[in-house]
């Protein structure tokens, strides 16, 4: 009996073999395929091409796509985006939250709103460190952040205060701008150094981004901006398809002005009726458990409206 069971069962994947070798010679794959499986059958839907759109700006500055070499670079960075699916979506669901803060900041400075995306892709909206130091959204080195008026110590880290670490990068912005004239070379510099984008003007005697023989960094930089404004922008042209209940929302919340020492934060916490990891969420610039005030700094600590976390 054992015998005659495995000869049958060796016919039986003999027939589905030729069923699905024929399906797949087939038009109708598949049609085929359900004959000899009665479950649904999952389809994978064509990966194609990316649209490159003929007609792009950058901050108002219009990009030369009729140059081959830089329709390339942007079909790049638009496929490698498009098709790289876990963090585009989470571009998305964080834009929802993070942009309505950081887009008056750039309005009340004069910077174009597509600046913007420039934290999309130096973080993904989130509070990282780099290997070389730079932290926050918008990645500024300790002595960046120094110049352009954060607080960077043991006890404070301001490049972690979303509002004030926007106000820096816009500071930095207006300033690469009066240098070169332009906004993409500002953005270039953001990643190159001002100084760094300058020598290489001067050796190469061109004027713009696009001519600039850079390294592989900076030369994709400005295209990952342009890539990641066309799609977030154009959601359904690049395959994404979202409802307003799959964003994250910023949460309401007061601020509480501060000037003197908080020696314990924990305890200042339970006093607000939150808890200290959910302080540290709302004010991660707060590096330890302490805020050492001496000068009578006027700080701002942002404590959530009731109703949003669940406290034991």
């Amino acid at each position: 009996m054992k015998i005659m069971s495995k000869i049958l069962s060796a016919l039986g994947l003999v027939f589905l073999g030729g069923i699905l070798s024929n399906a797949v010679q087939s038009d109708n794959f598949s049609t085929s395929f359900d004959k000899v499986n009665k479950d649904p059958v999952t389809i994978l839907a064509k990966t194609k091409a990316v649209l490159v759109p003929t007609n792009i700006a950058f901050a108002g500055e219009s990009v030369p796509v009729q140059d081959v070499d830089v329709f390339e670079r942007l079909d790049k960075e638009l496929i490698v985006n498009t098709y790289r699916h876990s963090n585009s979506i989470l571009y998305f669901k964080r834009a929802h939250k993070y942009f309505p803060v950081i887009e008056p900041i750039l309005k009340k400075n004069g910077i174009p709103d597509d600046f913007k995306y420039l934290a999309v892709i130096e973080s993904g909206l989130e509070n990282v460190i780099s290997p070389a130091g730079a932290k926050g959204f918008w990645q500024i080195m300790p002595a960046t952040g120094r110049q352009y008026g954060l607080e960077v110590n043991t006890a404070i880290d301001e490049r972690y205060h979303i509002e004030k670490s926007t106000e820096a990068a816009c500071k930095y912005l207006l300033d690469a701008k009066e240098r070169f004239g332009s906004w993409t070379l500002a953005a270039a510099s953001y990643n190159a150094g001002m100084y760094g984008i300058d020598k290489k003007l001067e050796k190469q005697s061109v004027e713009d981004y696009y001519n600039l023989n850079l390294n592989e960094e900076t030369s994709r930089y400005v295209f990952r901006l342009l890539a990641m404004k066309q799609i977030m922008e154009n959601p359904e042209t690049y395959g994404f398809d979202f409802e307003t209940s799959d964003f994250y929302n910023y949460i309401p919340n007061k601020k509480i002005e501060i000037d003197t020492t908080i020696n314990d934060l924990t305890a200042f916490a339970i006093e607000q009726g939150i808890n200290y990891k959910i302080l540290k969420r709302h004010n991660p610039w707060l590096l330890s458990n302490t805020l050492p005030n001496s000068s009578k700094r006027k700080y701002e600590i942002e404590i959530p409206n009731k109703g949003y976390y669940v406290l034991n």
